[in-house]
């Protein structure tokens, strides 16, 4: 008997479609897992819809599990969440986390999975990847109490950068967006709100998350003295001008990039890939972070959707795609 289920692929930029894809048969060490959520993560994958992966970073870029290359034909995705049907003992019956593409079943080593907390819905647990990259970042940029910090960018990776630092004590944080919409998203959080013209200065840090220039430029006028701007945002394949004279030396101004990619220097010893993920896994029973998920579309839609996303049709943090029994209709065959 043969195995199927579907899948999203990207069949060109701007192109996606679901196609029926054969199943492996699990081995003594793999599980089979049922989706049951996956995340898009508008950002990276937009990029990735629209064929703007730069060549020069398509190694870097690939997801985990993905099959096919960049621009396309290509299945990518990373947010993924479902429960082991078949596997070790200790994992059948479990909600884990898998950094694999959009969907219906698949099959995986078991050491690619994570079981999900009992205090993590499923449905909040799609954020797991982007809270790993904001707990990646302030690794990197280790706050200190008391410290005054603005956010810059008020998207997927940004807000979950301000609701870990909402969390550290006497930690002063401002989320600064260009959509007045995003203050009801902060209050949501527990950080405070500013338009761009309005923000607060003299921060000691200031992490970047808005991918624009106008916004880069901007957490740079942010800083005091000697301040940091964290850079989390990715380009994609374009080029970013940034005042770099001025005052940018005489107030000796840090600008340092973070990616989700290694772990931080400042825990590589200490830490591993997988503890980072359980960690962020362990924070997201914080019931405040739901405000990050801000839509859900059925799987069977995302060829449709995707486009309207990639245009900002769609205004979505994390749009999240739910997976129903009958999304994986094409069953066994012989």
């Amino acid at each position: 008997m043969t195995r199927r289920a579907r899948a999203f692929w990207v069949e060109a930029p701007g192109e996606g479609a679901i196609r029926e894809v054969e199943l492996p048969v699990p081995g003594p060490d793999d599980v089979l897992v049922r989706a049951l959520f996956t995340g898009v993560s508008r950002g990276t994958e937009t990029l990735v819809f629209g064929g703007r992966v730069p060549e020069n970073q398509y190694a870097a870029m690939r997801a985990p599990f993905q099959e096919g290359d960049f621009p396309g034909p290509v299945k990518y995705g990373y947010l993924g969440v479902g429960v082991v049907e078949e596997g070790p003992q200790r994992l059948v019956g479990r909600t884990v986390f898998c950094l694999h593409p959009h969907q219906t079943r698949y099959v995986v080593p078991a050491a690619s999975v994570t079981p999900v907390p009992e205090a993590v819905p499923a449905g909040r647990a799609v954020l797991a990847g982007t809270v790993e990259t904001a707990v990646n970042a302030l690794w990197d940029a280790a706050p200190l109490l008391g410290d005054r910090v603005a956010v810059v960018g008020g998207g997927m990776v940004g807000c979950s950068v301000a609701a870990l630092l909402a969390r550290f004590p006497g930690v002063r944080v401002q989320l600064v967006d260009a959509d007045p919409a995003r203050e009801e998203l902060a209050d949501a959080l527990g950080v405070d709100f500013a338009l761009p013209g309005d923000a607060h200065g003299d921060r000691d840090l200031v992490v970047h998350a808005s991918a624009t220039e106008q916004g880069l430029a901007r957490s740079l006028e942010l800083l005091r003295p000697e301040g940091t701007v964290l850079e989390l945002s990715w380009y994609g394949d374009r080029r970013v001008a940034l005042p770099l004279g001025e005052a940018f030396h005489s107030r000796r101004l840090t600008l340092r990039s973070s990616q989700v990619g290694t772990v931080s220097p400042a825990r590589a010893a200490t830490r591993t890939y997988a503890d980072r993920l359980a960690l962020a896994l362990d924070l997201l029973a914080d019931p405040a972070l739901d405000a990050l998920v801000t839509g859900e579309s059925a799987f069977g839609e995302l060829p449709q959707l995707m486009p309207r996303l990639a245009s900002g049709e769609i205004p979505a943090l994390c749009h999240r795609i739910r997976y129903d029994e009958e999304d994986d209709g094409t069953g066994t065959g012989a």
